[in-house]
């Protein structure tokens, strides 16, 4: 079995430091699993954060994770785990209520943890990574 990376325009990625290529793939396809990097609230034409609001940073991050699942061939209903990193557990409660919304249309939550973690970017207050399947 092959492992194969996934790459889309759609979703964005960003180096490291200015000028350098980010050193992961947005998802890796093996066998029928996706594995995707994780994801943040940057618009994925300019690669910058898009706004300081929590709830839209929230809604961009899970829809760029989205976009990843989707380019390696899976769907929002396959998501079947994911890792939540929140800047600000205060947050928390904002947190859950626009994961619900983003799920609750599909068959199952996925399973879920969720910690206090500083993602290495300046202004990103969420970063959610996730494993998906593909269907048969």
């Amino acid at each position: 079995m092959e492992a194969k990376a996934v790459s889309t325009d759609k979703a964005p990625v960003v180096g490291f430091s200015s000028g350098t290529k980010a050193p992961l793939s947005q998802a890796i396809v093996f066998g029928n699993i996706v594995l995707c990097s994780g994801q943040g609230p940057l618009d994925p034409e300019t690669h910058t954060v898009a706004t300081d609001d929590f709830e839209e940073q929230t809604l961009l991050t899970l829809q760029n994770m989205l976009r990843v699942v989707e380019a390696a061939g899976s769907s929002r209903e396959l998501i079947l785990k994911c890792n939540c990193y929140v800047r600000d557990m205060e947050n928390f409660p904002k947190f859950n209520a626009v994961y619900r919304r983003f799920f609750e249309d599909c068959p199952r939550f996925p399973a879920r943890t969720t910690v206090q973690a500083s993602p290495p970017r300046e202004g990103v207050l969420v970063e959610v990574e996730c494993i998906a399947g593909l269907a048969d």
